[in-house]
């Protein structure tokens, strides 16, 4: 997939996340990128340096989001379970914009497809993986890490068990969101 295709992919889950913390009562910042041509995301400027920003602010729950949009939950071979997983650099981005703003992040995670990836499937996955929104404090997510990879993403990934997640919407309560 190329980058253009993957930064709608992600604007649109971002777009869908968005309206779901709405439809909850809350507003949203977002935080959205100045420098389109150099290819970083979101910052955070500090007086002890700059870090990947979450994509979103809530308002009045006051915490930060992550919105990760992606098709399907990856299948942990070595555990025997589905996971889902953000590259390592910017999970230690986030980590430092909760220590220095003082207000939680979470990562929500939007799978929309049951169909397993064909890779998986070659591998003995069940036959359909789980669906909807799927989200947790950083802080819950620091102690409950599945296992990192350094083969995958720029700088490597950090994978949760699905199950350590909570699910937080159905892909039905996310469309009415959307309406």
């Amino acid at each position: 997939m190329a980058f253009a295709e993957k930064l709608a992919t992600g604007q649109l889950g971002e777009s869908i996340i968005a309206k779901w913390c709405m439809s909850r009562g809350n507003s949203v910042l977002p935080v959205y990128e100045k420098e389109i041509d150099t290819g970083k995301g979101p910052r955070f400027f500090t007086p002890s340096g700059q870090f990947v920003a979450p994509d979103m602010f809530l308002i009045p729950s006051m915490h930060w989001v992550e919105a990760k949009h992606k098709t399907v939950c990856s299948w942990y071979r070595i555990g025997g379970y589905w996971c889902t997983g953000i590259d390592i650099n910017h999970y230690e981005g986030y980590k430092q914009v909760q220590r220095i703003s003082e207000r939680p992040v979470w990562l929500l995670f939007l799978h929309r497809s049951s169909t397993p990836d064909r890779r998986d499937i070659e591998h003995g996955c069940p036959p359909r993986c789980p669906v909807g929104l799927y989200g947790h404090s950083l802080d819950h997510l620091t102690k409950n890490e599945s296992h990192t990879h350094k083969n995958w993403g720029r700088y490597g990934m950090v994978y949760w068990a699905i199950d350590t997640l909570r699910r937080l919407a159905t892909l039905d309560e996310i469309e009415q969101a959307r309406a």
